[in-house]
């Protein structure tokens, strides 16, 4: 990009900031002033108006705290997953995109493998997060890069309460797998003006996957061995007058053999992640500074000789924001920007050079208007800069009005357009002969509109559901051409159109509870532009491994401190070759859980039996092998709490 075009798109930007940050303050002479309040933490939902958040509670994260995140999501949301066994690599459809189409943000970072621009999601421990949530929808104008079809937002621990609190916990399940925990969490009040509090978390666990036979009616188990391991630190120093400074720190170390028994045919991908940020925050101001390391190493045979990928990314991020009361009825307005800078360094045996550079910044504001008590506004835009590329200016606007406001109920009518991009990957960029350093973003366009209840009908009952449509176009979409010897070009454009129904029960009777969720998603998304004359036959066509229909039901009923839960996840079949003629079928599978705890002083136990596919369904993964059919699990965790009485 030539100087006199960098100046423009500065302009351009620069005057986008100045629309998004004015448009809703007119001149009014009654404006004033409110005290800043700090929002502790990244909460991006906040200038996303129209867009669905979906969040989860504490006693769902806790029912998972020993498997890996695409578990927990595949029973509670619309999301497709692409998983090659237990343990091995589990990537993310979301919407109908690819894997390469969500961010996947730790405490506001994004932890996607810059080489490869995806995250394996059999590699995030439920039990290493304080708050998970699901951002459906583009969202590049706030989160930049890869938030195509949605983001996924994690956050490990904030400020913890006063005491000790130290816990163990050990999973054992069918085929000799095991997961071991180790845990603390502090806090204490060193001063006056200041108070420390932190939370440490040792996970590490073995998938030898011992299984009884070879094959589930006549297709073949994979024989896989998995180790994971990891550790999750987080440090807090609260000050006065709503100050915070706090460090992370997040390590992994993950490897996954194929075909172990045969020392031939054998694989070995080992994956690494070192994992750092410190923050500082003031009810105005926010600074942000990380380091990552990925490391990658793979090899067949003997394993002699590796492949290694190691990449290196430094990050600094400056936000400020500010708060408006305005016009007569004082309604509020909070406007935030900053910007960001990074720096990339990699090494891949694979690429043309022995050593990629490159630099990134990012320049956005965010707005959210609380333009009546009915009436929520919010108007964001981001601007991109990387080395060598041209990313597109990315605006949003959404909106939020309650068109029924009762005592009993509340319905919300939700709407959102936003543009979004995708910085091509690094392997796409710099792949020795395959790959193309002159190809493009990824551009898309997203829709959708929806509607959101809440009803309680009596003191005992409550019922809340949502319906959302939407409609996401993506333009210069990436692929790797079978027709040019699978080098990388911008040939496809895809567009994914859907309805997504959510819908929740509870109840909290005189001597015991009762809930059930419930969801159902219809995905469209095809390719619709011909690229070459072999590519006749696959427009129109399902996209490779998205289901068109997916649905899941949850169910619990507690009495005292025991609970029973069921859960249920059907799936329709997808298609795995691009002209739909071949397909894995649809499945569906049933777990159970029953769980209990006992608390004596300071000691709190919790002991999970867990029952999955307890109806021996088969279903296939990827590759086309089964997947492991009924298992079992038993979950054990002892707390110690100074606090208890």
């Amino acid at each position: 990009m030539s100087k006199r075009q960098l100046y423009g798109r500065f302009l351009a930007f620069l005057f986008a900031v100045i629309v998004t940050s004015t448009a809703t303050l007119r001149a009014q002479e009654d404006s004033i002033s409110l005290r800043p309040v700090t929002v502790t933490g990244f909460a991006p939902a906040r200038f996303l108006a129209g867009l669905k958040v979906q969040r989860f509670d504490s006693v769902t994260v806790e029912q998972f705290r020993f498997q890996n995140l695409s578990d927990l999501l595949a029973f509670h949301t619309p999301l497709a997953f692409k998983n090659y066994g237990p343990g091995q690599l589990n990537t993310v459809s979301f919407r109908g995109t690819s894997s390469s189409h969500t961010a996947v943000l730790w405490n506001g970072l994004n932890i996607n493998q810059p080489n490869l621009g995806q995250t394996d999601f059999s590699t995030l421990p439920v039990a290493g997060f304080t708050r998970l949530a699901v951002q459906y929808g583009a969202s590049a104008s706030v989160v930049g890069t890869d938030a195509v079809g949605g983001s996924l937002l994690l956050e490990s621990a904030g400020t913890q309460p006063a005491g000790l609190r130290l816990s163990v916990g050990r999973r054992q399940a069918s085929f000799g797998n095991q997961q071991t925990q180790i845990g603390a969490s502090y806090g204490t009040q060193l001063n006056e003006n200041l108070r420390f509090s932190g939370k440490t978390l040792l996970y590490g666990g073995r998938m030898p996957n011992r299984y009884p036979s070879t094959q589930r009616e006549g297709y073949a188990l994979e024989s896989a061995e998995a180790s994971q391991r990891g550790l999750v630190q987080d440090l807090v120093l609260q000050g006065k007058n709503d100050r915070q400074l706090s460090a992370h720190l997040w390590l992994t170390d993950n490897g996954i053999t194929l075909a172990p028994a045969n020392p031939t045919s054998r694989e070995l991908t080992r994956t690494q992640s070192y994992r750092s940020m410190v923050q500082y925050q003031t009810p105005t101001w926010t600074w942000r500074s990380a380091w990552t390391r990925d490391l990658i190493d793979f090899g067949r045979g003997d394993f002699a000789n590796l492949e290694h990928t190691g990449t290196d990314r430094f990050l600094t991020r400056l936000e400020k924001e500010m708060n408006w009361r305005l016009g007569a009825g004082a309604t509020p307005l909070t406007v935030r920007i900053g910007g960001e800078v990074a720096h990339y360094r990699t090494r891949v045996d694979g690429y043309t050079d022995p050593l990629i550079t490159e630099n990134r910044a990012d320049l956005f504001a965010m707005s959210r208007w609380q333009a009546s008590a009915r009436w929520l506004l919010s108007a964001t835009v981001r601007q991109a800069f990387v080395t060598r590329f041209d990313p597109p200016i990315t605006p949003s606007l959404g909106t939020e009005y309650r068109l029924v406001t009762h005592s009993d109920y509340i319905l919300t009518l939700k709407g959102s357009l936003g543009r979004s991009y995708r910085v091509p990957t690094l392997n796409e960029r710099y792949w020795r002969e395959l790959g193309n350093p002159a190809i493009r973003p990824e551009s898309g366009f997203n829709k959708e509109a929806g509607l959101e209840a809440k009803w309680n009908p009596s003191p005992v009952h409550s019922l809340t559901g949502s319906l959302t449509a939407y409609h996401n176009r993506v333009d210069d979409w990436t692929y790797w051409n079978p027709q040019r010897g699978y080098r990388v070009e911008n040939l496809q454009l895809v567009v994914a159109r859907g309805i997504e129904v959510q819908g929740q029960w509870q109840a909290d009777f005189t001597s015991w509870q009762a809930g059930a969720s419930g969801g159902y998603a219809l995905t469209r998304t095809s390719q619709e532009r011909v690229y070459d004359t072999y590519a006749v036959d696959v427009v129109g066509k399902q996209l490779v491994y998205v289901p068109l229909h997916q649905a899941n039901v949850n169910a619990y009923a507690q009495r005292g401190r025991t609970r029973l839960t069921a859960q249920l996840r059907g799936v329709s079949r997808s298609f795995y070759t691009f002209d739909n003629f071949r397909f894995l079928p649809g499945y569906v599978v049933a777990n159970l859980l029953a769980e209990t705890t006992w608390q004596r002083g300071h000691w709190h136990t919790s002991a999970q039996i867990q029952a999955n596919n307890i109806f021996d369904a088969l279903y296939l993964n990827v590759k086309r092998n089964a997947m492991p059919g009924r298992t079992f699990s038993l979950n054990l965790v002892v707390t110690y709490n100074s606090e208890s009485k």
